[in-house]
């Protein structure tokens, strides 16, 4: 440590020895300002090096040994430049001698030089030479009483801005003087009922572990260090989980503040609309639970979930026609054009026994066209306006909102979908996805809203049959599929490219059309990616919906919003390129009439034993949340699209697959601080520590 008094958190990094102007920018780039910002980057990774082997002992196997010895016959042949060569010595102890190999680093010749008695931290592995062993690319720590970096745990840290590997490790050892000021975000009572450890004690743990002294006590404490589920993690973990938790729980407070849009209803909502089909039992239930909604005194808040074709659109429309009765305005945002365009039919159609004539605002929208909407949206008149994020550009006025639906909420960001709330006073708000989010990550992604689920099926829909195909096997496919095009069907083909990638091994649909043309050359064939034009994207589509196109080769622009009752194939090329939850939706594009439906996944030979247990799951179940389960359980939460809205992707310390159990503990830890009068200051407090939730409405 360096200047003046005793070391403080909030001192600036400058006070700690060796940090100057220069590493201060350096720092200062990737977020490091204080003390305190320093001590939050903790370890990645730890080495256990409590033990010194003797030359003499070392094991025949590949794992990590520490040797603490005297360098000797060293010997450097350089080659270019940067450090590239290669350096050989051998390291002596009392018992014996063992060649040592460093490749590329040839600077280490100075520091051996300097360094009498060293300690030596790699793997043994054979000299191509001869076959004898040999320590290869060994850490070098000097033997230095004033700094026991070895014969400890020792902690390996990313690098930070310009400070990195021992350098790193010591200006943090130095820090650590610091933690003697630091004030817990937790109450002591609340720790104590938890059982969690105090933040200054996790830090210096994290930091500097104390390895237990006890064999099998000893061993387990390490294990539970290399999977970074210790104590002390779990008290970071839980401090930034209980920031998300807090941030929505506050959020959904606020709303329940607010005054809702009086929007009551003597009938039934599925009396309000003209019905195609009769209510499954799932809707009938969530079509109770809206309509209690809407009769509250503050606004609705209410996330539906429902699989691929559950009847989610029927809902919106049901609770759409509640508002506009009662003399509000309702707005329905989807994330793209192709989808509103989708939602402003079935609409039209849903609606077609009222006096409500849908609106459809997008960015294709003409100059007049769009002039013409918005001083609708001005007027006092109950208007229903479907559209995408232009919904929720500056200029877009609504003079009496009563209704937001935000329609496969994972595309939007949480910040558009308030955006478009707060363009009205205190608005209901409807959230549907079709994506399957596991119940525990739901409740994280959308702590805010009430969650219903729609998890039964309309009558006569017929399970899609799935199968795996290899590419070298893909003629009787192509056969079954010019069959399936000559009885009526349709088929898509979806590729995860437009265009070949040297990175990445998938199949690309550029790559493809020529031998889709010569193997389906009885077929009318057409292409719709994302660089096409949207006049283009709306002329295939509508090709497609009305036969004139019968094979569709396609990106994941057709994952949601397409709804072509005749498409009875979906040909999947690389699809271990795509989540479970992806490959689910994609499928559920299929199997919309009365005709069997297939979906096939094209693979090629040597997919690795994780993707392919990723295609049995698949192919195994038709149940989305249940596949989102084994999503979460094989790739962990990265597939589970939406929780990147709440700040997910940059959680530091928990992990929503490792930390689950945390998850409902940190939702009724946060009800607990609302109700005693706690839960704001506790936040203040989290945000100064833990960045993630910081973005998220209501933090």
């Amino acid at each position: 440590m360096g200047r003046g008094s005793a070391l403080h958190p909030t001192d600036p990094v400058t006070r700690l020895r060796g940090i100057g102007p220069r590493l201060e920018a350096g720092l200062g780039a990737v977020g490091i300002h204080r003390v305190l910002d320093l001590l939050l980057h903790v370890p990645r990774r730890y080495e256990d090096r409590t033990q010194t082997v003797r030359i003499v002992d070392v094991p025949a196997g590949r794992e990590p040994i520490l040797i603490r010895g005297v360098v000797r016959r060293l010997n450097v042949r350089r080659r270019g430049r940067r450090g590239r060569g290669l350096v050989q010595a051998e390291i002596v102890d009392a018992s014996g001698a063992l060649p040592v190999a460093w490749f590329n680093q040839t600077w280490l010749a100075q520091q051996l030089r300097r360094s009498p008695e060293v300690y030596l931290y790699g793997e043994l592995r054979p000299d191509p030479r001869d076959g004898q062993p040999q320590l290869v690319n060994p850490v070098v720590e000097p033997v230095d009483r004033d700094d026991p970096a070895a014969e400890r745990i020792v902690p390996i840290y990313g690098k930070l801005g310009p400070l990195s590997g021992r350098r790193l490790r010591r200006t943090i050892e130095s820090a650590l003087s610091a933690l003697d000021d630091l004030v817990d975000p937790l109450s002591p009572d609340l720790r104590l009922s938890l059982g969690l450890p105090g933040l200054g004690e996790t830090l210096r743990q994290l930091h500097h572990p104390n390895a237990p002294v006890s064999g099998s006590e000893r061993q387990s404490w390490i294990e539970s260090l290399g999977t970074l589920s210790t104590p002390a993690h779990r008290r970071l973990a839980f401090d930034e989980l209980l920031g998300l938790a807090g941030s929505v729980t506050r959020l959904r407070s606020l709303r329940r503040q607010q005054q809702a849009p009086p929007c009551r209803s003597r009938r039934r909502l599925d009396e309000l609309i003209r019905l195609p089909f009769e209510l499954t039992g799932a809707q009938v239930r969530v079509a109770r639970q809206i309509r209690d909604d809407l009769m509250r005194p503050f606004p609705m808040a209410r996330l539906l979930q429902g699989d691929v074709g559950s009847g989610k659109t029927v809902i919106a429309a049901m609770a759409a026609v509640a508002v506009l009765q009662n003399g509000y305005q309702v707005a329905v945002m989807a994330p793209t054009e192709l989808l509103a365009e989708q939602h402003h039919r079935s609409f039209r159609g849903l609606l077609a026994g009222t006096p409500h004539e849908p609106l459809l605002l997008t960015g294709s929208c003409g100059v007049a066209e769009r002039r013409r909407i918005l001083a609708r949206l001005c007027s006092n008149a109950p208007e229903l306006v479907i559209g995408t994020h232009a919904l929720v550009q500056e200029g877009v006025a609504f003079e009496r909102l009563g209704l937001v639906v935000v329609d496969e909420q994972h595309r939007f960001g949480v910040a558009q979908r308030q955006a478009l709330v707060e363009k009205g006073e205190g608005p209901h708000l409807l959230v549907m996805t079709a994506t399957p989010i596991p119940r525990s990550l739901a409740l994280t992604a959308y702590g805010d809203l009430d969650l219903a689920v729609l998890d039964e099926l309309p009558p006569g829909r017929r399970p899609v049959r799935t199968v795996v195909r290899r590419r070298s096997d893909s003629d009787r496919l192509w056969r079954f599929v010019a069959r399936e095009v000559a009885d009526g069907g349709r088929v898509y083909v979806v590729f995860p490219l437009i265009d070949a990638s040297g990175g990445l091994e998938a199949e690309s649909l550029h790559e493809n059309l020529e031998d889709m043309e010569r193997r389906l050359s009885g077929a009318r064939i057409g292409v719709l990616h994302g660089r096409m034009k949207r006049s283009e994207q709306e002329g295939v589509y509508e090709a497609f919906r009305q036969g004139r196109v019968q094979v569709l080769l396609s990106t994941t622009v057709i994952e949601v919003g397409v709804d072509v009752r005749e498409a009875t194939v979906m040909i999947i090329e690389s699809p271990q390129r795509f989540g479970l939850s992806q490959l689910h939706q994609l499928r559920g594009r299929v199997g919309r009439g009365a005709r069997q439906a297939w979906c096939v996944l094209l693979v090629d030979e040597g997919m690795s034993a994780m993707a392919t247990q990723r295609m049995q799951a698949f192919c195994s179940t038709d149940d989305g949340f249940r596949l989102a389960e084994a999503d979460l359980r094989l790739r962990g939460p990265g597939e589970m699209a939406g929780l990147r809205q709440w700040g997910a992707d940059g959680l530091r310390f928990a992990s929503i697959f490792r930390d689950h159990d945390l998850l409902e503990l940190c939702r009724s830890v946060a009800t607990r601080l609302q109700e005693a009068g706690k839960l704001e200051e506790t936040l203040v407090r989290l945000a100064e520590l833990y960045p993630a939730a910081r973005d998220v409405p209501g933090y």
